[in-house]
């Protein structure tokens, strides 16, 4: 066997249906008493429930988070953390809120909290991107990897179809550059193999009932698994083109990954 090298993220991973529901037990233990809840404008209601459940950790909701971090918005979320006097950024959504998060992270170290909505997995990586002068950056950091990630299955019924099969597509591109990656070993493979069977099998059944609670636990665990081979191996050119094309010209982060 071909020698390797395997490093475990060290994340604290919450998975089951109705786990939304738990998170002060979850969180209790961190002794957070100034969460910002970090969501998009579409999202603000969703945020203003969590915050309604939490009050007594959380401060506010912050629903400014956009499509591929802008510089000037990620500038503008640091002064306003710093002023909140926050001591956790929790997100809660897709790309665009943990990608926040992880920009306020990278200037500030505050631990992230995620709780995904999506498929889109960056809830599992040290990744990050902003973007400045319609040009995409990426890099990687210890300090933007989230602290906890709760992944509640009931969180995505509301995901329309077609971005479900979007955002499903874009995971299983992370499972597929696993495989080849400069980086791979077997044990990334297996999950990635893994992960690719689960989302394939779910995808379909989400498009034929997009309510169906097995579909939707299964991507999601899908989702979560090429999370950790994203953040375990190198991005190949797939991602690449990708966020060079959705920086340059706006472009929706699930649709462009499903269709290159």
């Amino acid at each position: 066997m071909q020698a390797f090298h395997y490093q475990a993220l060290p994340i604290d991973v919450h998975f089951g249906v109705g786990h939304l529901q738990k998170i002060q037990e979850i969180l209790r233990p961190y002794a957070y008493q100034r969460i910002l809840i970090i969501t998009t404008a579409g999202q603000q209601a969703a945020g203003e429930r969590l915050l309604a459940q939490i009050q007594d950790m959380a401060v506010a909701v912050y629903p400014h988070a956009v499509m591929h971090v802008p510089k000037e918005v990620a500038d503008q979320a640091i002064q306003d953390v710093q002023r909140l006097g926050v001591d956790c950024c929790l997100a809660l959504g897709g790309g665009s809120a943990i990608g926040l998060a992880k920009a306020i992270a990278l200037e500030t170290h505050l631990p992230i909290i995620a709780i995904p909505t999506t498929y889109a997995g960056s809830e599992m990586t040290a990744v990050y991107g902003i973007t400045e002068n319609q040009l995409k950056t990426t890099g990687k950091a210890a300090q933007v990897l989230p602290k906890v990630v709760i992944y509640d299955p009931e969180l995505t019924l509301n995901l329309p179809t077609e971005i479900s099969v979007c955002s499903g597509m874009n995971a299983m591109a992370h499972a597929v550059e696993a495989l080849y990656a400069q980086d791979k070993n077997p044990i990334v493979s297996l999950m990635a193999l893994e992960a690719i069977i689960q989302l394939a099998q779910a995808l379909p059944e989400i498009v034929q009932a997009p309510h169906n609670m097995q579909a939707r636990e299964h991507a999601l665990y899908g989702a979560w698994l090429a999370g950790v081979c994203l953040g375990s191996v190198g991005m190949a050119i797939h991602h690449k083109i990708c966020h060079s094309l959705g920086g340059r010209y706006q472009l929706p982060h699930a649709q462009t990954h499903a269709i290159v």
